[in-house]
Formats: C-alpha cells, sequence, structure tokens
C-alpha cells in the first residue's frame, strides 16, 4: 500500500492524478502505475489500468487470478471492471470516493448512470444491426481454440 501511496504523488509530480496503484501475486509486484492520463491524453490511464496492463506483461497473460491489487485509491467504475475482467482476488485502497469527489474526481454521475436502466441513461445507448453484429459472436462460439476470459 505505501507503494501505491508513493506512486500518487508521483503521479502528480508527472503531471497526472493522485492516484497510484500496484498488483502483488505470491508476495512479488507484478505491475505497478500511477494516473498518466493528462500526459498520456489517454482517458484510460488510470493508475489501476496501468498496473494492470504492466502486471499482464509481467505474467504473460491476461488473468492476474490471485492477485491482490493496492490503490490509493478506491477503483472508479472503470478501473473496477478491468480488476473484474483480470480476475485479480482482492481490492485493498487507502482513499474512497468521497474522498476523492472532495478534489473534484467525482464518480457518482457514473455509478448512477450503470445503475439506470439503459432508455433511461443520460448517455443515449442506441442499438443498430444487432442481427448482423451477431456475426462475431456466432464465429466466437463455433471457435475449436478460443481462449476464454
Amino acid at each position: 500500500m505505501r507503494r501505491a501511496i508513493a506512486l500518487s504523488c508521483q503521479g502528480v509530480e508527472q503531471g497526472g492524478g493522485p492516484f497510484g496503484a500496484v498488483v502483488v501475486r505470491d508476495g512479488r509486484i507484478l505491475g505497478e502505475g500511477c494516473n498518466a492520463v493528462v500526459p498520456n491524453r489517454d482517458p484510460t490511464a488510470h493508475a489501476e489500468i496501468v498496473a494492470i496492463r504492466a502486471a499482464c506483461a509481467a505474467a504473460g497473460t491476461h488473468d492476474l487470478s490471485g492477485a491482490v491489487i493496492y490503490s490509493s485509491c478506491e477503483p472508479c467504475p472503470m478501473c473496477l471492471g478491468a480488476v473484474w475482467w483480470a480476475r485479480i482476488g482482492a481490492v485493498v485502497y487507502g482513499n474512497d470516493r468521497t474522498d476523492a469527489a472532495a478534489i473534484g474526481f467525482d464518480d457518482a454521475a457514473i455509478y448512477a448512470e450503470m445503475a439506470a436502466p439503459p432508455d433511461a441513461r443520460r448517455l443515449p445507448l442506441r442499438r443498430l444491426l444487432a442481427e448482423e453484429a451477431r456475426e462475431a459472436f456466432r464465429l466466437w462460439q463455433a471457435k475449436p481454440d478460443k481462449v476464454p476470459y
């Protein structure tokens, strides 16, 4: 956790946001990162995403089962989704979403959007060419050598 906190300070010094994260498995750091949204001009470059990408590269797999992510702050919805997709087993964090909101990083609207039914969301969602889009799903289902995730 102290490394994640140090990375959060490093992120600020490097022009990013005040967030840091470390992915650990079997007592070893697999990946770490600090927020690089502004320096990288990448809205997905949150500390947890950066750390997960580094951990996956180091581990040679998309599956981080058995790992723990230490984050200087409670993960936002995007980062929490990445934690789930990476199969990380636990999240340990310092600041919470209320602390983040107090300094301008408020995810309440995103949480509210996700809880609302699609037709009641502020961000319009429109389905188009559903039948054509299913072709990739049919190909996936029939693929004998697919790697599930």
